[in-house]
């Protein structure tokens, strides 16, 4: 029995050909047992290595599923906007592609929108398979954007999140791309517009095969940037 009518899912990449083909075949199996309609959308971010390829050959055996290519490397954040606005279905999802998430517990997401009738719905990690200086880092981030903006989650990156499309519509176009600061602009901007946000506890494994890249020093710098740069022009408005 299916649970949702429409559902898009993207999954933003670099550089994964060992874990793409395992992350889209996890999402396709439980698309079918959990939205009539669906779609899934690889954001192939200038890979260097032969992501692009298995991507596009995906894409060529089913129908339903779309390829979006950057060229060059536009940044996690730009993954993430080709995604939220790539998108066709009313309810959009994402995961990251490094194999990290069970696409099975978007079942639970679904559950807790129809028990909340909430605009989104965003995950937090029961335990965070990350390094501890990671885990540091985000306790920092989130300190400031709770400091700066008010705005105050359980985890406000977590990578797994279910969004009515609506509220991509809506809100002010998003503007972070190099830096990670994506996920938080684009809750401060849904929670400033009033969408109603629930939280809800997911699993996350280790990363056993790839490179991560947003722990890179140059992408925490950025991700400042963005932050201050909003927080200001929010004051002003």
């Amino acid at each position: 029995m299916t649970l949702i009518k429409e559902l898009s899912v993207f999954l933003p990449c670099f550089n994964e050909e060992e874990n793409l083909l395992k992350t889209v075949s996890n999402v396709k199996k439980n698309l079918q047992n959990t939205a009539d309609k669906w779609e899934i959308l690889i954001i192939d971010d200038g890979s260097t290595d032969k992501t692009a390829q298995l991507a596009d050959s995906l894409a060529q055996n089913d129908k339903r599923i779309r390829v979006i290519h950057h060229q060059p490397n536009q940044g996690y954040g730009g993954a993430v906007k080709s995604g939220l606005y790539g998108a066709k279905y009313e309810w959009v999802s994402f995961i990251d592609s490094d194999g990290q998430f069970d696409f099975k517990e978007i079942r639970d997401f679904i559950r807790k929108q129809i028990e909340t009738n909430a605009d989104m719905v965003i995950g937090w990690y029961r335990k965070r398979r990350v390094p501890l200086l990671r885990k540091v880092n985000t306790f920092i981030w989130q300190s400031f954007v709770f400091l700066l903006f008010g705005f105050k989650v359980k985890d406000i990156d977590c990578g797994f999140k279910l969004i009515r499309r609506k509220i991509i519509t809506t809100i002010p176009r998003l503007e972070s791309s190099r830096g990670a600061f994506i996920s938080s602009e684009f809750l401060i901007k849904a929670q400033k517009a009033k969408f109603k946000i629930v939280e809800i506890p997911i699993h996350h494994f280790p990363r056993l095969k790839g490179v991560a890249t947003g722990a890179k020093l140059n992408v925490i710098i950025q991700s400042f940037k963005d932050l201050f740069a909003l927080w200001g022009k929010l004051r002003k408005s």
